[in-house]
């Protein structure tokens, strides 16, 4: 790495997602407007670690943390690696969330190095490395690209397009429940019966023509799932009521948020009303408040800026 580079800094944002939209399990992503930045600078000798916001008294201070983890991977693919590094991250993304924190990591710290270094991955070799570490594709490709993502990986290989969505707001309920990612995708079945299979595979598609087209109707037809949400759904208290005060007070549709807690509903408008329905139907299920935010579609993906 030149001297030049040594003194370069930069930031990158990226958005939090909203994974699966119903019927979309493994598939669609959704990018919403609530931003983890992360800033990199080639200083000093090792690691050196800040963060603030959510999970900052939880998250590692050292080589395991996903950022870092990311970051480190682009320098090995490089070959280049500076002596030193200096990670700063402001996280608004809180983890264990089913808002896709995780893939917000791993992205930003995958731009962050590669842009540190100059570029040299190019945005499909950023996105596949992304994934590669992830796992799945689905939040990773929308934190990294924005907007609505469809993701396909299997034995055909991996192929993913980014679709324009209509410009909208959706509602997020996150619970004060604990579950685990893992746990949550490991109690999933190993089989479902094919009529379910395909027709998830017909409202999958339903979904992302509502959402491109600003369909609110569609939507509120088209977002059932029958693979993975009536697993998940018995992990989350008080989801049937969250979900059915969404709907009293005007939502078009609700589903959880990747593998959960937080939920995701949809409407055309009254959504700070939504959100409060929500979060008194949780309150009254768990006797602990929820939190809310009412969030746009975020159109970007992930963003640098050069210190």
């Amino acid at each position: 790495m030149t001297e030049s580079m040594r003194r370069q800094a930069v930031r990158v944002s990226v958005p939090a997602t909203s994974a699966n939209l119903g019927p979309g399990f493994d598939c669609l992503g959704l990018a919403l407007g609530l931003l983890n930045t992360v800033e990199l600078a080639a200083a000093g000798n090792g690691v050196t670690i800040e963060i603030r916001g959510e999970g900052a008294d939880s998250l590692p201070r050292d080589e395991s943390n996903a950022v870092v983890r990311a970051a480190l991977a682009v320098f090995e693919r490089a070959g280049e690696r500076p002596p030193g590094l200096h990670f700063s991250m402001e996280n608004r993304i809180p983890p264990g969330s089913g808002l896709g924190s995780s893939a917000a990591a791993l992205v930003g710290g995958v731009v962050a190095a590669n842009a540190l270094l100059g570029g040299p991955l190019s945005a499909e070799e950023m996105l596949r490395l992304a994934i590669r570490l992830e796992g799945h594709p689905d939040n990773v490709t929308a934190a990294l690209l924005g907007g609505l993502t469809v993701s396909s990986q299997g034995p055909c290989g991996l192929i993913t397009r980014r679709v324009e969505v209509a410009d909208m707001q959706v509602v997020i309920a996150l619970p004060a429940i604990r579950l685990s990612t893992g746990e949550q995708r490991a109690a999933l079945p190993r089989q479902v019966p094919l009529k379910e299979a395909a027709a998830n595979i017909g409202r999958a598609a339903l979904v992302i023509e509502a959402l491109r087209t600003g369909d609110f109707d569609l939507l509120g037809e088209a977002m059932c799932d029958h693979l993975h949400e009536p697993t998940r759904r018995k992990a989350i208290t008080g989801y049937d009521e969250a979900v059915r005060a969404a709907r009293n007070a005007g939502a078009a549709a609700v589903a959880i948020s990747g593998a959960g807690p937080s939920l995701i509903a949809f409407a055309a408008g009254g959504h700070e009303a939504i959100g409060e329905a929500m979060a008194e139907a949780f309150r009254e299920a768990t006797g602990k408040p929820a939190r809310v935010r009412v969030l746009p579609v975020e159109q970007h993906g992930a963003q640098v800026v050069t210190l």
